[in-house]
């Protein structure tokens, strides 16, 4: 779970290889808490800052904000065998919900582009969503046919800021990732493309629009972000599949560039983008319908797994329902 590869007398502490997944839970009926999510276990990190004589009251942002400190504090608790409870008794929600930002890529694999002739872009373009799309694996994708009859899947790698920023320079941008998780980038069609004067935000950031899980993995666990397979499964029949060595622009430009617009800070998210497979692009095009089951999964992160759910039909003002 976490190497220990020396420790030493050094003010006190020890010195860790910060290889974590983390992730945030409840228990009944408890506020959220922050842990370090094991093969069956999760090592409680709310707890162990309450032993501490701290809180950490304000979940996987302030763990991210509060800096290495803190995750060598998570990786410590990690180790101490201490604070441990067994992964059925808990349940795992989205890694983090509150976000200040939410970024986007557009068209950031060669065969996304391919399959809808347009030429590979030369910078990153970038696009929002709003935190209030978030939602963990295993809740339901809200579906309101009154506003979209085209409803797409879209798999995306994460990136999570750790430290914050502003004009980071591509060689540094490393030290700016903390982790990763696997996205769906949920995707109104018709919203996106055909209304709003072309502006894609609609289409993209409706409530539950972004799925996201199941841990952050930190990213001294992965030994190359660039090189992963990446899948889309709708109900159990492969959709997409890649691998993130296809991105145009990888996550160090990724976060390299979006630092010269914007200050980047702890917790932010940046999906980098989706493969090729999605379904508008396919002929006949294939829309998300009520009941329809999505797996995204990435090797070394995890999957998410979410059901489509139909809203139901929006009722009129009292006005028309009664007659006066």
């Amino acid at each position: 779970l976490v190497k220990l590869i020396r420790c030493r007398l050094k003010s006190r502490h020890c010195v860790y290889v910060l290889e974590m997944r983390l992730v945030s839970f409840s228990l009944g009926s408890q506020q959220p808490h922050v842990g370090v999510l094991a093969e069956d276990y999760v090592v409680d990190l709310t707890a162990a800052y309450v032993a501490d004589g701290r809180s950490l009251a304000r979940g996987m942002r302030q763990l991210l904000e509060e800096g290495e400190e803190a995750l060598e504090f998570a990786a410590s608790a990690a180790a101490s065998g201490l604070w441990r409870l067994a992964l059925s008794a808990v349940k795992l929600l989205a890694p983090i919900y509150d976000p200040e930002k939410i970024l986007c890529v557009g068209m950031n694999y060669r065969d996304h582009c391919t399959e809808q002739n347009f030429p590979i872009p030369e910078v990153p373009v970038l696009f929002s969503k709003f935190a209030s799309a978030i939602i963990a694996s295993g809740e339901p994708i809200p579906y309101d046919a009154a506003e979209t009859k085209e409803l797409d899947f879209e798999v995306e790698l994460v990136v999570v800021i750790g430290r914050g920023g502003k004009h980071i320079p591509v060689a540094d941008a490393a030290a700016h990732i903390v982790g990763y998780t696997v996205a769906h980038d949920v995707s109104a069609r018709d919203l996106q493309m055909k209304t709003n004067n072309g502006q894609w935000l609609l289409g993209k950031t409706g409530d539950g629009f972004a799925p996201i899980g199941p841990a952050i993995v930190t990213s001294d666990e992965l030994s190359d972000a660039e090189q992963l397979g990446i899948r889309c499964f709708v109900n159990g029949k492969l959709m997409q599949q890649s691998n993130t060595r296809e991105l145009v622009h990888g996550p160090a430009q990724v976060v390299a560039y979006a630092s010269r617009f914007m200050t980047l800070k702890p917790g932010d998210l940046i999906f980098t983008g989706t493969p090729g497979g999605v379904g508008c692009f396919r002929k006949p095009p294939i829309w998300l319908k009520d009941g329809d089951e999505v797996i995204c999964e990435i090797d070394c992160i995890g999957r998410i797994t979410n059901r489509v759910h139909a809203m139901p039909a929006a009722i009129g003002p009292a006005c028309k329902r009664a007659k006066l």
